[in-house]
């Protein structure tokens, strides 16, 4: 899902007419592919070293349902965040410090968080981002969003989609001219033809991607398991279905070119 995601952002760029919908469908491609990519690399690594008898710790907990910017961060890239937390927060002082230097060791946290994802400005920016938001939260309206969920999920993800937007581009200016063009301030058409062609090809692999991003699919199976019957036909089947999905993810990649990991950028 993440490669065809990845094609997907590729086509978008290379439109010949972009539109502001062109421009949501690569941003929202963008998050979901960093997403699925990193999260699945995730889980392969905590599977193999099962196989050889260590256990590592869960790396992502369905960060985009998150309701808050601090919720989101304590889903996503977990073991990051706790090795930030352990060793630069805390020495910093930690929350055990006055409201004003509680909030400059976490600029200090996300600058560093930016920095250590790569020497460009564009990281930089991005840590700081999720700096400001965070203090923001903590300071005014994190219980408001803890109480009013839809609203804070909304809140939450649409943040998230602009801060891997920041995150993506390479300079401040195609920063600046990308959430332009999003929030129809670039002087584009809402959609094109061109645009609602590849849309349509590619929207059954992006509601999977939106789906398999939540614990719907999980709880399910596990609401099942708990039914006896059900369960047996589980045991049986669930083998089978796994065999079938390692044939089918084998078939993807002989028939696509090759897609490197993500993050072995940074």
């Amino acid at each position: 899902f993440a490669n065809v995601l990845g094609s997907f952002s590729v086509t978008l760029s290379s439109l010949s007419n972009m539109s502001i919908v062109s421009y949501w469908g690569k941003a929202l491609a963008d998050c979901f592919q960093l997403y699925l990519d990193f999260s699945g690399y995730s889980d392969m690594a905590i599977g193999l070293g099962l196989i050889f008898g260590f256990h590592f710790l869960e790396n992502f907990r369905y960060p985009l349902i998150s309701t808050s910017i601090t919720e989101f961060w304590r889903r996503w890239h977990i073991s990051l965040s706790s090795w930030f937390r352990d060793y630069v927060y805390i020495p910093l002082g930690g929350s055990r410090v006055s409201s004003f230097r509680r909030y400059f060791n976490i600029l200090v946290v996300w600058m560093t968080t930016g920095l250590w994802h790569g020497a460009s400005w564009n990281f930089v920016l991005w840590g700081l981002y999720f700096a400001v938001f965070l203090i923001l939260e903590k300071r005014f309206y994190l219980s408001f969003l803890e109480k009013h969920k839809v609203i804070g999920f909304i809140y939450t993800f649409l943040l998230v989609v602009v801060g891997f937007v920041i995150f993506n581009q390479t300079s401040f200016s195609d920063i600046v001219l990308f959430l332009k063009c999003m929030f129809g301030f670039g002087h584009l058409p809402f959609l094109t033809v061109e645009t609602l062609y590849y849309v349509k090809n590619y929207l059954g692999v992006f509601l999977f991607s939106v789906l398999f991003s939540t614990p719907i699919v999980s709880c399910g199976v596990m609401k099942l398991k708990k039914i006896k019957r059900v369960d047996t036909v589980i045991k049986i089947i669930e083998p089978v279905f796994y065999l079938f999905l390692l044939l089918l993810c084998t078939a993807f990649i002989i028939d696509e070119s090759f897609q490197p990991f993500l993050y072995f950028r940074f």
